[in-house]
């Protein structure tokens, strides 16, 4: 092979693995979604069974189990000191703060209704990104961004009824926790591995899950069956775990803010998995918010930062 051939294939090598990387990382992301789109459907699930508090505390507590039995199996050293503080924040938005907020609205608010949640929550994280990071998204990002939260805004309000409730405080409270923690778990995602992220975030919080779930059993009655165990048994090894450990790899491959717009798509995979699971009812509309939110998604992720 010549000096001039070798030269190109050296080059179509350079350019085709950063594509074939971000196009991983895309999937990655997507299957965080995916993974993510079933948390209110099977908290729903689990306050059947269990009161919010124990919920939340049985479901940390489970997933730092699967988390730390990882870590020791693979002897993964101590994060560095430096990593420590942006852990701490991934805890206690991720793990913690957004489980608690959003479980405590779920008592008294439907899943479409809490689905203006994630709706919102893509474009709070790229906001968050551009401020914590410094990225810098292009106009025609911002532009397809705003109108996706916009369409799924407009059709998860729609979907309530138009009415706020009292378990808005809640779901706006929470909306900015996860952003924060989502923001934090991607930069670090970036210098250690993804699943080590979340893996110690679980961790950090043992020393409370634990205690605050004895504490809330006592006080909270519980009543088993299979959808309340199902609904557990997700939102802590799916949602909390592994969800999280394949959407912080996919965020450190294509960046923070084009795989937050992937979440778009979120509020209406929860919406069918309500309808499925829960029996709730949809109207028209949802496939016509379907198709403007792919359209925003598609843009979002051709656009150049």
């Amino acid at each position: 092979m010549s000096t001039q051939s070798s030269a190109t294939a050296s080059s179509a090598i350079a350019v085709t693995a950063p594509g074939e990387r971000r196009g991983l990382g895309t999937a990655l992301a997507a299957l965080g979604v995916a993974s993510f789109s079933l948390t209110f459907p099977a908290t729903a699930w689990g306050l059947e069974g269990f009161g919010p508090w124990s919920l939340v505390a049985v479901r940390s507590m489970l997933a730092a189990v699967i988390a730390g039995g990882a870590l020791l199996a693979l002897r993964v050293p101590l994060p560095a000191r430096p990593h420590r503080p942006g852990l701490a924040v991934v805890a206690a938005g991720v793990v913690l703060g957004f489980p608690l907020l959003t479980t405590l609205a779920l008592r008294t608010s439907t899943t479409a209704h809490a689905a203006v949640v994630v709706g919102l929550l893509p474009l709070t994280t790229a906001l968050l990104s551009a401020l914590r990071m410094g990225t810098r998204p292009s106009r025609a990002f911002w532009a397809a961004a705003l109108a996706g939260a916009a369409a799924v805004v407009a059709f998860t309000v729609q979907q309530s009824g138009g009415a706020l409730t009292a378990a808005d405080g809640y779901l706006f409270a929470a909306l900015l926790v996860c952003a924060a923690g989502y923001t934090e778990g991607g930069r670090l995602a970036r210098v250690m591995p993804g699943w080590q992220v979340i893996a110690w975030a679980l961790v950090l919080c043992l020393p409370v899950a634990v205690p605050g779930a004895a504490l809330a059993l006592t006080y909270e009655p519980v009543h088993l069956g299979w959808h309340s165990v199902a609904g557990l048994l997700w939102v802590a090894a799916g949602s909390q775990f592994l969800g999280m450990v394949v959407w912080y790899r996919g965020m450190a491959a294509v960046g923070i803010p084009k795989a937050s717009q992937l979440q778009l798509a979120q509020p209406l995979l929860t919406l069918v998995w309500s309808v499925l699971l829960l029996g709730e009812h949809l109207t028209p509309a949802a496939p016509l918010t379907a198709v403007a939110v792919l359209v925003c998604i598609a843009v979002t992720q051709r656009a150049r930062g």
